[in-house]
């Protein structure tokens, strides 16, 4: 949908280009033609219908009236389109016109198939679904066309669609056990529609659920008097039967409780019927694996630990087909790109650069192609290797092609773990993250939807865009309670230390804050994100290019994979200049990830201090394109100031 003109009739008529701009569509009757063709779901639609259609009483003029409409929406929809040039959109066929828009393209058909793929789904993704299309709507459907003769069936059709979606939202809340999250919605829905039954019905049980035996019944009252003062006629007998019910506490008002012991016989027949090492043993293994990762902690640590026996063991049968959908079926969302064990990513990457070479030519086996290129690019996240951006890359076009969502997610997270190759890509990342929110949230996606939101809060961090980072923060912590996805609680608590350092900093408050979130690491199984990263953001607090802060860089802490870049500190505040320079220059290129920014700046600091003109040169210039951003604030964790600010200190000295 990202390279096409959207249409909206769920509400007022209206179109989007690719970037989001509304597009100019004239008058009424222009956007009544627009609302006619899309009614017509992409039939032609003769001349003389659309004509008797717009007028009552259609005068001599009218015919060439239309085909202004048409040409002047033509130019609205296509407009970089040669004059002469056929339409690809609203197009001509005989003595008609028919609007070609896509199953996506048009708001009311999205809403639709929503609709219909949340029946097949688990109700917790179903819900997911039943929200997201619910609130496509703006307003009426068809809106200033909806008492049109040619309109108003397909607007009482939709409206039936969307009363329903509401009510079947709450039956799926209250399966889950949610009584008091359906009631807003329920209030609000009886008293909009009074004469909906249903309605009423799933507002008295969900009160009654809730521990509110007296408001079920005055609900079911007040449905009652309405019914008869409005309409003259008794309630069903579904409802007095349930206000029977809840007068007498009858047990079949409780939801049904999981059957966790048919949970449990399942496995063991499993465990029985399928023989240690069997293929499907394999498969199953790995998907209980990447369900066991996004726990975190011992059950993250797990996972690793018996991912590479679960490859070791597809590979053994020698089914390069086998071992692809093994290797790439841990599409576990990453959002941190530094390998928590470079040795085992680096088996990994071997494993599926063997398996890609034994797969059968393109484009046979497409999909286990791309998985694996998309493994590739998250297994080699933090390295220099060309290979790492190259397979993102790969990955993700062959995901656009097979127009697959879980796929060109899982394609987007390898692009995202390979977007740190410079400098100055929050805004990039940002956009990663906002097309996995969109994809992730149309397709039940919810692990990829968090990844998402956790992107944008770092991007926008970055930004120093705070209420906007707010927001995803926000989000995430909401979408993770309900997912039970404990991980995202350390990237949200760390994001809000740094905001407060960054807003309102207070070195002994700010402190507490960091030494909190660093508590959230232990045992967390995250040792790539863990290792040094406490003194960092004490560091973090003090350091700036005018304010002396040598003495703050603690040489007893451990400062993990970030002590390259802070030895020549240490040196510096040893008085041990000509060792500090040494090692200035022995440290190694910042890694691409996203604490790339931040060793900069700690170069920057050692340079500035010995005045390397070297180092300031190369830093400079390597610092240049964040210019705009909170040095290091691209990991939502730890800010070292405004890039800008080191910048023009570097800039002095040259």
């Amino acid at each position: 949908m990202n390279d096409q003109v959207t249409f909206g009739v769920l509400g007022p008529v209206a179109a989007w280009n690719a970037a989001g701009d509304e597009l100019e569509l004239k008058g009424p009757r222009h956007r009544a033609v627009l609302a006619r063709l899309i009614v017509a779901r992409r039939r032609i639609v003769p001349l003389d219908r659309l004509v008797s259609d717009l007028w009552p009483e259609p005068g001599p003029g009218a015919v060439s009236a239309v085909q202004t409409f048409v040409a002047v929406l033509r130019r609205a929809l296509e407009p970089e389109r040669p004059s002469r040039a056929p339409a690809r959109l609203l197009v001509s066929q005989g003595t008609g016109y028919a609007l070609r828009a896509t199953p996506e393209a048009v708001d009311a058909w999205r809403f639709e198939a929503a609709l219909e793929a949340a029946a097949t789904l688990p109700h917790a993704k179903a819900i997911e679904r039943l929200e997201t299309a619910l609130d496509l709507w703006r307003g009426p459907g068809y809106a200033a066309f909806a008492d049109e003769q040619w309109a108003r069936g397909e607007c009482k059709r939709l409206e039936e669609l969307r009363l329903r979606a509401i009510e079947q939202r709450a039956e799926f809340l209250l399966a889950l056990g949610q009584a008091a999250q359906a009631i807003p919605g329920l209030e609000a829905h009886v008293a909009d529609q009074p004469w909906r039954e249903n309605g009423w019905r799933l507002l008295a049980l969900a009160l009654y659920r809730s521990g509110r035996q007296g408001d079920a019944l005055t609900v079911l009252r007040r449905a009652r008097q309405i019914l008869l003062d409005e309409l003259g006629v008794d309630p069903s007998a579904g409802l007095r039967r349930l206000e029977h019910d809840i007068l007498t506490q009858q047990p079949q008002l409780e939801p049904d409780a999981p059957d966790a012991d048919g949970l449990h016989r399942a496995t063991e027949a499993f465990e029985r019927a399928v023989a240690p090492g069997a293929r499907a043993r394999i498969e199953s293994t790995i998907s209980v694996l990447r369900n066991l990762a996004v726990t975190g902690g011992s059950g993250l640590e797990a996972a690793r630990g018996q991912r590479l026996e679960a490859i070791d063991a597809a590979e053994a049968y020698r089914d390069p087909e086998l071992t692809a959908r093994v290797i790439g079926a841990y599409d576990v969302p990453a959002i941190w790109p530094r390998s928590d064990d470079p040795q085992q990513s680096a088996y990994v990457v071997a494993a599926a650069e063997r398996t890609l070479l034994a797969l059968p030519e393109p484009p046979a086996a497409d999909v286990a192609r791309c998985r694996l290129l998309a493994t590739i690019a998250l297994e080699m996240r933090g390295t220099r290797n060309p290979r790492g951006p190259q397979a993102a890359r790969q990955a993700e076009t062959l995901a656009r092609r097979l127009s697959d969502p879980a796929l060109l997610a899982f394609a987007l997270n390898g692009t995202f773990m390979q977007s740190c190759t410079r400098t100055g890509l929050a805004a990039h990342r940002d956009a990663i993250g906002a097309e996995l929110i969109d994809i992730s949230a149309r397709h039940g996606l919810e692990n990829y939807e968090i990844l998402g939101h956790l992107i944008r809060l770092q991007a926008r961090a970055a930004l120093a865009d705070f209420p906007v980072a707010d927001v995803h923060a926000d989000t995430v912590d909401r979408l993770a309670q309900h997912h039970e996805r404990p991980l995202v609680a350390v990237f949200t608590t760390w994001y809000r230390a740094l905001r407060t350092a960054v807003t309102t900093p207070s070195v002994d408050r700010d402190e507490s804050a960091y030494r909190a979130a660093a508590a959230l690491l232990d045992g967390s199984g995250m040792p790539g994100l863990q290792s040094g990263l406490l003194p960092l953001a004490l560091l973090s607090l003090r350091l700036s290019p005018t304010r002396e802060a040598i003495n703050h860089v603690d040489p007893d802490a451990d400062w993990g994979p970030y002590r390259p870049w802070i030895e020549p500190l240490l040196l510096v505040r040893a008085n041990r200049a000509d060792e500090a320079v040494a090692a200035l220059h022995k440290a190694p290129e910042p890694p691409v990830d996203l604490m790339c920014e931040a060793m900069y700046v700690l170069e920057a600091a050692a340079a500035l201090h010995l005045a390397d003109r070297d180092t300031i040169r190369r830093v400079y210039e390597a610092l240049l394109p964040a210019v705009g951003e909170l040095a290091g604030a691209g990991s939502g964790l730890i800010s070292l100031g405004p890039a800008r600010h080191w910048l023009d200190a570097l800039a002095a000295e040259l």
